[in-house]
């Protein structure tokens, strides 16, 4: 069996435009990523490498870029998006979960945020 680590990027933030109504399209807010990988050691933990792992300065590029010029109606379809494209960029990650909050979700109520969480597995 392979080993297996992770790799956590947490409270990445972003400004974009997904939600459903046409107001959240034209004023925009900040979204909050999380992103759990795991990922198959192979070798680079025995050679200290970066080849063959994931290299989470450009894992939050990608997490950037599907975030911010995409437009979802649903954070939990960007969600899938996010972890479908950095599995596309990363053979290594055999588990992306990935969070996303909406901090001014248009409830009536107060809260903190709306949570999504979706796994996509490898």
């Amino acid at each position: 069996m392979t080993d297996v680590y992770t790799i956590t990027l947490k409270n990445c933030a972003f400004f974009a435009r997904h939600g459903v109504y046409p107001e959240e399209e034209v004023l925009g807010q900040r979204f909050y990523v999380d992103a759990e990988l795991d990922v198959s050691a192979g070798a680079a933990l025995e050679n200290d490498a970066l080849e063959g792992t994931v290299d989470y300065g450009v894992a939050f590029k990608v997490i950037e870029k599907t975030v911010t010029t995409s437009r979802h109606l649903l954070i939990e379809a960007l969600a899938l998006t996010i972890a479908k494209e950095l599995c596309a960029r990363f053979p290594e990650i055999r588990r992306a979960k990935i969070s996303v909050r909406k901090p001014s979700a248009p409830v009536p109520g107060i809260l903190d945020y709306v949570q999504v969480s979706v796994e996509h597995f490898r």
